[in-house]
């Protein structure tokens, strides 16, 4: 970690893991809403609402700080984007979960269950590296996971199209309506994927500052 001769603001690092536990939790009541049946959805989808309220106010507590601190732990446009991706997550998270109860459909296809996984395994892994930002200890594993989870993400993504577009054979195809629908889903838990990466990249770009 460089060196300071000036003290600087330390209250940034709770501010992130609380934002990254809520994501947690805001993937685990996603999954749970994209496994329950129809009538069940609205209550998770108003849990996953109230999270990504709570990680707008952490990012607000983030952004005030971010303007009245004169010596930050480490640049401010990386906090900035840091606080920023972290609430682009929940929010694709949010928006998802809205647009499953918005659109009132049935049985989904078996692989939003997979992307919200991965969204889940996502979100347990930046929750574990938030604290550690801080001593800047043990972090390329982390980047590295969120990495290929991403990967994974996107090959999840791109099975899930062709099969709405082109189902196999044998598989009836859907109106023209629900797969636009799924569609719009499919494509919001891809953009949380990708912003989940984007979190990972700017914890690289921060550790690497700072080594």
């Amino acid at each position: 970690m460089a060196f300071r001769l000036t003290p600087h603001e330390r209250g940034f690092y709770p501010l992130f893991s609380r934002a990254a536990d809520n994501i947690v939790s805001a993937a685990d009541d996603l999954a749970k809403l994209v496994a329950a049946e129809p009538s069940a959805r609205p209550v998770l989808a108003q849990r996953v609402k109230e999270t990504e309220n709570a990680g707008d106010a952490v990012t607000h507590e983030i952004m005030v700080k971010l303007n009245k601190t004169f010596v930050t732990p480490f640049d401010r446009e990386d906090i900035y984007r840091l606080a920023s991706s972290l609430d682009d997550v929940l929010d694709f998270m949010e928006e998802a979960a809205d647009r499953i109860v918005l659109y009132r459909l049935g049985v989904l296809p078996s692989g939003i269950s997979e992307q919200v996984e991965v969204l889940r395994r996502a979100a347990a892994a930046t929750a574990e590296a938030m604290p550690r930002l801080e001593k800047m200890a043990e972090l390329q594993e982390y980047w590295i996971h969120v990495n290929s989870l991403e990967d994974e993400a996107d090959a999840v993504y791109r099975r899930l199209l062709g099969d709405l577009l082109a189902p196999p054979d044998g598989d009836p195809p859907a109106d023209v309506l629900t797969v636009l629908k799924v569609k719009e889903i499919v494509e919001t838990l891809e953009e949380a994927a990708d912003a989940f990466e984007t979190v990972a990249n700017t914890v690289e770009s921060i550790a690497v500052k700072e080594a």
